[in-house]
Protein backbone atom coordinates (compact mmCIF):
# COMPACT_ATOMS: atom_id res chain seq x y z
CA UNK A 1 0.00 0.00 0.00
CA UNK A 2 3.10 2.10 0.86
CA UNK A 3 5.19 1.80 -2.47
CA UNK A 4 3.76 4.14 -4.72
CA UNK A 5 4.82 3.96 -8.39
CA UNK A 6 6.89 0.66 -7.93
CA UNK A 7 4.76 -2.17 -8.76
CA UNK A 8 2.37 -2.96 -11.34
CA UNK A 9 2.93 0.02 -13.69
CA UNK A 10 4.42 -0.83 -16.74
CA UNK A 11 6.20 1.33 -19.77
CA UNK A 12 7.86 0.11 -22.78
CA UNK A 13 10.45 2.21 -25.22
CA UNK A 14 10.65 0.27 -28.47
CA UNK A 15 13.59 1.13 -30.81
CA UNK A 16 12.02 -0.30 -34.76
CA UNK A 17 14.97 0.86 -36.43
CA UNK A 18 14.24 2.63 -39.41
CA UNK A 19 11.20 3.47 -38.12
CA UNK A 20 12.47 5.00 -35.23
CA UNK A 21 11.56 4.97 -31.78
CA UNK A 22 8.13 4.14 -29.85
CA UNK A 23 7.13 5.08 -26.29
CA UNK A 24 4.19 3.27 -24.89
CA UNK A 25 3.55 4.81 -21.29
CA UNK A 26 0.49 2.02 -20.01
CA UNK A 27 -0.96 2.93 -16.39
CA UNK A 28 0.27 6.30 -15.24
CA UNK A 29 0.13 9.42 -13.78
CA UNK A 30 1.93 12.75 -14.69
CA UNK A 31 3.02 13.35 -10.82
CA UNK A 32 5.78 15.81 -12.01
CA UNK A 33 6.64 14.59 -15.15
CA UNK A 34 10.08 12.87 -13.91
CA UNK A 35 8.75 9.71 -15.44
CA UNK A 36 8.48 11.63 -18.96
CA UNK A 37 11.53 13.39 -18.68
CA UNK A 38 13.53 10.08 -17.51
CA UNK A 39 12.40 8.30 -20.24
CA UNK A 40 13.34 10.85 -22.84
CA UNK A 41 17.02 11.36 -21.47
CA UNK A 42 17.69 7.49 -21.47
CA UNK A 43 15.74 6.49 -24.59
CA UNK A 44 14.92 9.35 -26.74
CA UNK A 45 14.18 10.80 -28.89
CA UNK A 46 10.87 8.98 -29.62
CA UNK A 47 8.99 9.24 -33.15
CA UNK A 48 5.28 8.33 -31.42
CA UNK A 49 4.34 8.28 -27.66
CA UNK A 50 0.96 6.18 -26.82
CA UNK A 51 -0.27 7.73 -23.72
CA UNK A 52 -3.39 7.27 -21.55
CA UNK A 53 -5.98 10.31 -21.49
CA UNK A 54 -8.89 8.59 -19.94
CA UNK A 55 -10.13 6.68 -16.37
CA UNK A 56 -9.36 10.06 -14.96
CA UNK A 57 -12.55 10.46 -12.86
CA UNK A 58 -12.45 11.48 -9.59
CA UNK A 59 -9.23 13.31 -9.78
CA UNK A 60 -8.87 13.42 -6.20
CA UNK A 61 -8.74 9.74 -6.32
CA UNK A 62 -7.03 8.97 -9.78
CA UNK A 63 -4.95 11.45 -10.45
CA UNK A 64 -2.25 9.27 -8.61
CA UNK A 65 -2.85 6.05 -11.41
CA UNK A 66 -4.14 7.70 -14.72
CA UNK A 67 -3.66 11.28 -16.38
CA UNK A 68 -6.46 13.48 -17.79
CA UNK A 69 -5.77 14.33 -21.59
CA UNK A 70 -4.46 17.60 -20.29
CA UNK A 71 -1.48 16.11 -18.54
CA UNK A 72 -1.15 13.64 -21.38
CA UNK A 73 -0.07 16.80 -23.80
CA UNK A 74 2.14 17.64 -20.97
CA UNK A 75 3.97 14.44 -21.52
CA UNK A 76 3.73 14.56 -25.29
CA UNK A 77 6.19 17.72 -25.02
CA UNK A 78 8.42 16.33 -21.82
CA UNK A 79 9.13 13.15 -24.14
CA UNK A 80 9.57 15.74 -27.21
CA UNK A 81 7.33 13.04 -29.46
CA UNK A 82 6.83 13.92 -33.32
CA UNK A 83 3.16 12.46 -33.12
CA UNK A 84 1.10 10.72 -29.95
CA UNK A 85 -1.94 8.39 -30.27
CA UNK A 86 -4.08 8.03 -26.58
CA UNK A 87 -5.17 5.16 -24.82
CA UNK A 88 -7.41 3.89 -21.71
CA UNK A 89 -10.76 5.56 -23.49
CA UNK A 90 -13.74 5.02 -25.79
CA UNK A 91 -14.02 1.07 -25.42
CA UNK A 92 -16.10 1.14 -22.21
CA UNK A 93 -16.82 3.59 -19.22
CA UNK A 94 -14.00 2.39 -17.02
CA UNK A 95 -14.83 5.38 -14.05
CA UNK A 96 -16.76 8.66 -13.54
CA UNK A 97 -15.76 10.54 -16.69
CA UNK A 98 -18.10 10.31 -19.51
CA UNK A 99 -17.09 7.45 -22.41
CA UNK A 100 -16.25 10.18 -25.21
CA UNK A 101 -14.77 12.75 -22.78
CA UNK A 102 -11.33 12.11 -22.72
CA UNK A 103 -11.58 12.79 -26.58
CA UNK A 104 -13.31 15.79 -26.24
CA UNK A 105 -10.74 16.98 -23.48
CA UNK A 106 -7.67 16.28 -25.61
CA UNK A 107 -9.16 18.49 -28.74
CA UNK A 108 -9.70 21.48 -26.51
CA UNK A 109 -6.56 20.96 -25.07
CA UNK A 110 -4.90 20.89 -28.33
CA UNK A 111 -6.90 23.96 -29.60
CA UNK A 112 -5.92 26.15 -26.15
CA UNK A 113 -2.52 25.01 -27.24
CA UNK A 114 -2.87 25.86 -30.38
CA UNK A 115 -1.37 22.55 -31.44
CA UNK A 116 -2.10 20.68 -34.87
CA UNK A 117 -5.13 17.81 -33.86
CA UNK A 118 -2.81 15.22 -36.38
CA UNK A 119 0.26 15.77 -33.90
CA UNK A 120 -2.20 14.05 -30.89
CA UNK A 121 -4.98 11.76 -32.17
CA UNK A 122 -7.32 9.73 -29.54
CA UNK A 123 -7.89 7.05 -32.60
CA UNK A 124 -11.72 5.50 -32.52
CA UNK A 125 -11.68 1.18 -30.80
CA UNK A 126 -10.58 -0.37 -34.24
CA UNK A 127 -9.43 2.88 -35.82
CA UNK A 128 -6.28 2.67 -38.00
CA UNK A 129 -4.13 5.58 -38.82
CA UNK A 130 -0.68 5.28 -41.00
CA UNK A 131 1.77 7.39 -40.54
CA UNK A 132 3.67 8.28 -43.19
CA UNK A 133 7.72 8.02 -43.26
CA UNK A 134 9.75 10.51 -42.26
CA UNK A 135 12.44 11.66 -44.28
Amino acid sequence: MTDRRKALWCAYALDLGPAGRVYFAGDTALAKGATFRAARAEHGPFRLAILPIGAYEPRWFMRDQHMNAEEAVIALELLGVEAAIGCHWGVFQLTAEAIDAPAEQLAATLAAKRMAPERFRALKPGEVWESQPTA
